[in-house]
């Protein structure tokens, strides 16, 4: 009997890759509490590997767990070029995951903006997707970033902005009051995640906006990238990346070490930080102890 394509993708995440990223999936989801009963979950798809990897992911999740709740799989078209497109909706339908697409003007939007692009690209697909899944009946939104992006938040922050932050868990939104984000792949590494791409032979969409899609041909065109879906082309995250790199031949626990520094932050060796909006300083205190 020829089972169909997605029980052997579902089974995967199960069987082949239990240790790489079931585990870790469950674990992130379990510190830190991200799901409860009676939570309805918009799960937000862009088409790339690891939103794919998450909606497969909670799918099973919600087929083995004893946690009441509810999944919608959204996603937003931000004028997506046809092919793209299709592209979403041929991956969707073999992995058996119940998309609903809506569209958006935000490539347009953003064409022309010479400041930060990305930046306000990645602000506005924010504010589409929780007001969508607001309008759904769910009270919290589900994105796909992953183990590395944790750690290359943490370094670009210090590198290139001058603090230490990291890109949480969860939180809570603050344009749109009772929605709640969470990262349910916070503990999965992207390298496991492109192992269990290339193992079910799958080809996923990257951010696919005309800015990214230029550089994907000029990479393809020096042959520098065996499948341009797999390359983060923001300059300043790449860079990052070749740098954690360069750390792990001589010490392999760096991304670990990075983790754990905004784990384990010590605010009596910290000349100054901010909490509730509110700045403070080593001095403000140092005479009172």
């Amino acid at each position: 009997m020829i089972k169909e394509p997605y029980v052997a993708i579902e089974r995967s995440i199960i069987k082949q890759f239990r240790k790489e990223i079931w585990r870790p999936f469950v674990k992130g989801l379990q510190a830190y509490e991200m799901i409860a009963d009676g939570d309805r979950i918009a799960v937000c798809i862009s088409g790339g590997k690891d939103s794919m990897l998450l909606a497969k992911c909670m799918q099973e999740l919600k087929r083995h767990s004893k946690t009441n709740f509810e999944l919608e799989f959204i996603v937003m078209d931000p004028g997506y070029n046809p092919a793209n497109r299709r592209l979403i909706e041929e991956n969707a339908a073999l992995m058996n995951i119940p998309v609903q697409i809506f569209e958006s003007d935000i490539f347009d939007a953003v064409v022309d903006v010479d400041q930060s692009p990305c930046y306000l690209c990645a602000r506005m697909r924010r504010g589409y997707l929780y007001d969508r899944a607001r309008s759904l009946g769910c009270n919290k939104i589900a994105l796909g970033h992953h183990y590395d992006d944790v750690i290359e938040t943490i370094l670009m922050s210090m590198l290139y902005g001058g603090q230490v932050n990291t890109m949480m868990p969860k939180l809570h939104s603050t344009n749109f009051p009772g929605m709640e984000l969470i990262r349910p792949l916070y503990f999965v590494k992207e390298g496991d995640i492109l192992a269990w791409k290339d193992y079910n032979g799958l080809h996923f969409l990257q951010c696919a906006c005309r800015f990214t899609e230029q550089i994907a041909r000029d990479m393809e065109a020096r042959g520098s990238a065996k499948d341009s879906a797999d390359v983060v082309h923001t300059s300043k995250r790449q860079e990052i990346k070749e740098l954690i790199k360069t750390l792990k031949e001589t010490n392999p626990f760096v991304e670990a070490n990075i983790m754990k520094s905004v784990e384990n932050v010590n605010l009596d060796a910290c000349i100054g930080y901010v909490s509730g909006g509110r700045r403070h300083h080593f001095l403000d205190e140092y005479d009172k102890r």
